[in-house]
């Protein structure tokens, strides 16, 4: 299975970076240095994480939705074609999400950017498309949202977040992200297979009462 990989590399070289500090410097990604020339840092950074949490839900984010979009890219595809697929969605998602950053960074010398987030979030609504109503939730937190007003409310926080610089945390790769899987499912599925994707979203989302909008407990 294409995801338990893409998690065993991101780990193991996650691991080895966190005593490193010469291999972190190297895959980080650092705008001023892929603006010299060093271009994979957009898509190394994100097998780099800052800790074993940061790592540990990247991962565990991506082991339950992956292997959904995986199951379907190769129940549509084939199992060839679908494994191509998957992995390009989340391969270009790497670059994807972290471009507006890099343009709005590149000149600035002590920006450093790592994580799977950006790529984690395309996976994700690529989940929320095929599955609008499917709960969802975070970790912890025992209230449960349809997958598709999860997705807004996730957008929302994020722009919000965002506009403040909040955390550290770099809200616009995954706003990024999450638009680009939403895209990238659409183009493909419709050029390969001629499953309009967003009809089908479409079709799916029924509300009929107050249990189809939130659910309260693990």
């Amino acid at each position: 299975m294409i995801t338990f990989i893409i998690i065993g590399i991101t780990a193991i070289i996650s691991i080895a970076a966190f005593g490193n500090r010469t291999m972190m410097d190297k895959l980080i990604f650092q705008p001023t240095e892929a603006k010299r020339g060093q271009w994979y840092r957009l898509f190394t950074y994100g097998v780099l994480h800052a800790d074993y949490m940061h790592l540990i839900f990247n991962m565990f984010t991506l082991y339950f939705f992956g292997g959904d979009i995986e199951r379907t890219f190769k129940t549509t595809f084939g199992e060839e074609a679908g494994t191509a697929c998957y992995l390009l969605l989340y391969i270009t998602a790497l670059p994807i999400s972290i471009l507006p950053t890099y343009f709005k960074q590149k000149d600035n010398v002590n920006y450093r950017g790592l994580g799977a987030s950006g790529a984690v979030s395309a996976v994700i609504f690529a989940y929320i498309l095929i599955n609008p109503m499917s709960f969802m939730g975070v970790l912890f937190i025992p209230v449960w949202l349809p997958a598709f007003l999860f997705g807004i409310i996730f957008l929302l926080i994020s722009v919000s977040l965002d506009k403040k610089q909040s955390m550290g945390i770099n809200h616009l790769a995954h706003i990024t992200g999450s638009l680009y899987g939403i895209a990238f499912m659409v183009v493909v599925f419709i050029t390969l297979a001629h499953i309009n994707l967003v009809s089908g979203f479409i079709d799916k989302v029924k509300v009929d009462s107050i249990n189809d909008l939130i659910r309260i407990g693990y």
